[in-house]
């Protein structure tokens, strides 16, 4: 699969709550060869620190522009946040496996779990071009958290109860999946791991396919220093989140 190394102009970039903000870049290359659940390294700054580039799930793609939508966790999401309007960031990707979502299912099950959410739009994106239906769930601890371009798509679950329904959003997907006739499902989960647990074990209880994309530290992004090891399930063995994944049908791994 092909990936390249791209100066991207930013185009945009704004906080849409709470420590979150959408960068949007013009990277024509990876643009065009980007799938959703896909992600990027970032190399945040020009001086030696940070190091590392740091992995980005590719929230969106328009044209020959991507967005990314990122929280502000340490030094190089925050030199992130702080870019302006036609300064370049360099960007290796598109990089590893992406969400399967021309299969044989007529509607998808989208669930999120704060940061989570980052990969969603640009799968919502295409499942509509594919003319599914969509249940999209996206959860959060509170209110501030919310970024301001999902309210739209998303039911939403917070644990303050602060918006939307009270409670996590696998007790939320739970609910609307039990008062709902049965159709031929496909469900998909980025987030924490102990939300994707439960998604994982619920799912599995309602005999509905999942795939769950796995946040990870990821050095280098494309399986050299062997740093993103994720426990296999059915033989002996690990996967490499950033090049067997990040996406993984849930009965693959280990959470």
């Amino acid at each position: 699969m092909s990936k390249f190394i791209e100066d991207a102009v930013v185009v945009s970039n704004k906080f849409i709550a709470e420590k979150f903000f959408l960068l949007r870049v013009k990277a024509p290359q990876i643009a065009r060869a980007a799938l959703p659940g896909q992600f990027c390294e970032i190399k945040t700054s020009e001086t030696a620190a940070p190091l590392l580039r740091r992995p980005f799930s590719i929230s969106n793609v328009e044209n020959d522009e991507i967005e990314f939508m990122i929280d502000v966790v340490g030094v190089g999401t925050e030199i992130l946040s702080r870019k302006k309007t036609g300064d370049v960031v360099n960007i290796l990707g598109p990089l590893g496996k992406g969400f399967n979502y021309t299969g044989d299912f007529d509607t998808a099950f989208l669930l999120a779990g704060g940061a989570g959410v980052a990969p969603f739009p640009f799968l919502y994106q295409k499942l509509v071009e594919e003319k599914k239906d969509i249940l999209a769930v996206a959860g959060f601890s509170s209110e501030g958290k919310i970024p301001e371009n999902v309210t739209d798509k998303f039911l939403i679950a917070t644990d303050d109860g602060s918006v939307g329904f009270h409670g996590t959003a696998v007790e939320l997907a739970e609910k609307i999946l039990n008062e709902r006739k049965s159709s031929k499902i496909k469900a998909f989960a980025c987030g924490p791991v102990p939300m994707l647990k439960a998604a994982k074990n619920f799912f599995a209880e309602k005999k509905i396919e999942l795939e769950i994309s796995v946040e990870s530290a990821m050095a280098c992004g494309i399986g050299l220093c062997q740093g993103c090891a994720i426990e296999k399930a059915d033989v002996q063995g690990y996967f490499l989140i950033c090049k067997d994944g990040p996406v993984f049908n849930s009965k693959e791994v280990i959470l």
